[in-house]
């Protein structure tokens, strides 16, 4: 069984690669080791963010010179996810994950520790995003990044991060071409669907929802199907789903744990705190600064509740047309972690669609244990 390691390292723009430098000089990973990059960039996270291929080129061109390889090849051995939008207090960063093998590490403590998988999808046509072709495609791979982790119950599973890709005039222009329809004209929605389509792709593969409920017309349409785990995140640079899946398994020799909740809205910070508590961190307050050590980072999905309310209030973040929702939301949500775990520097992915309930989103926690 693979070993399981987790790194937070600051950025202080989409190409810096010190720090993650620093951690290959001083031996503390193996470039070799390396299976995903999960960033938060510093760009508006919508169609027109280009931080997030800037920052997957640096890191492809980087590690392509530590594995003495091609960025083509790291391409197939690493998993990119980039997020753009670090408004509000989101301090920008990125969390490495890496897997050696369990002789290197200490003995199995017999409790579950972290374990993690990745896999990348089929190419995506224009044609197949935020449908039916995309869902199906993204169950296959997350069966298969579950399958990589080692994982065997799908209730081990805390949270499943993919970056998915989303429709552009070119790509729309292009499928015309050829005689075929895209599910939106408009760019920007296609994000949403994009990402509904991906979290859905979650739901069916985890067995939270079944494949017959799933059509064309209840992406983006019925809420009530999601997934508790999912976090997607669509962007410009790639036209297929890169997959990360976290989890649990018994036997790891890990120094991680991974646990997760559900956000209820925008505002449930109790959600953060049981998060917090799966993973063995009291947090009735501000967590301690002895327990904040332990926390390698809080993954979080923000969304402004398509109603037009939050508890009952009514909110503007829909009908504001010089700010996207999905910045406002990031911001809020942004915010009421940082004031929990008492840090920013947290990754809070904008647009929930089929992620969590309506208004909601995933919370996870990665800890050392």
């Amino acid at each position: 069984m693979l070993t399981a390691h987790a790194y937070r390292i600051p950025t202080s723009g989409p190409e810096d690669m010190t720090g993650l430098q620093a951690l290959l000089d001083n031996k503390k990973i193996s470039p070799k080791d390396i299976v995903a990059i999960l960033g938060k960039t510093e760009g508006n996270g919508c169609v027109n963010d280009f931080t997030r291929g800037y920052s997957t080129f640096a890191f492809k061109t980087m590690l392509a010179g530590a594995m003495k390889t091609s960025p083509a090849e790291v391409a197939k051995r690493v998993a990119f996810i980039m997020s753009g939008g670090t408004e509000g207090v989101i301090s920008p960063h990125v969390t490495v994950f890496a897997r050696t093998e369990a002789g290197n590490a200490a003995p199995a403590t017999g409790q579950k520790r972290m374990a993690i998988g990745v896999a990348h999808s089929r190419v995506f046509r224009p044609e197949d995003i935020g449908r039916l072709a995309q869902v199906e495609g993204v169950v296959e791979a997350v069966k298969a990044a579950v399958k990589d982790a080692g994982i065997t119950s799908p209730q081990d599973v805390h949270f499943v991060q993919i970056k998915c890709p989303l429709l552009t005039s070119e790509r729309i222009t292009e499928a015309a071409g050829r005689g075929k329809t895209v599910v939106t004209h408009d760019t920007y929605e296609s994000m949403g669907y994009s990402r509904g389509a991906s979290a859905l792709g979650v739901a069916v593969a985890l067995s939270e929802v079944k494949a017959s409920d799933v059509t064309d017309e209840k992406i983006c349409s019925d809420w009530s199907l999601y997934s508790s785990v999912a976090s997607t995140s669509a962007g410009i640079e790639l036209m297929n789903c890169e997959i990360i899946v976290m989890g649990n398994v018994a036997g790891s020799t890990s120094d991680f744990i991974i646990s997760h909740d559900v956000m209820r809205d925008a505002i449930d910070g109790e959600a953060v705190r049981g998060a917090l508590k799966s993973a063995g961190i009291s947090a009735a307050g501000v967590v301690s600064p002895s327990d904040a050590q332990r926390i390698v980072n809080v993954l979080a999905k923000a969304e402004a509740d398509p109603s037009g309310y939050v508890r009952k209030a009514r909110h503007t973040m829909l009908n504001d047309s010089d700010v996207n929702h999905s910045r406002m939301a990031r911001a809020v949500v942004g915010g009421v972690i940082a004031s929990i775990v008492g840090y920013p520097m947290i990754y809070v992915s904008g647009g929930a669609e089929h992620q969590g309930p309506s208004g909601g989103g995933p919370v996870a926690v990665i800890a050392r244990a």
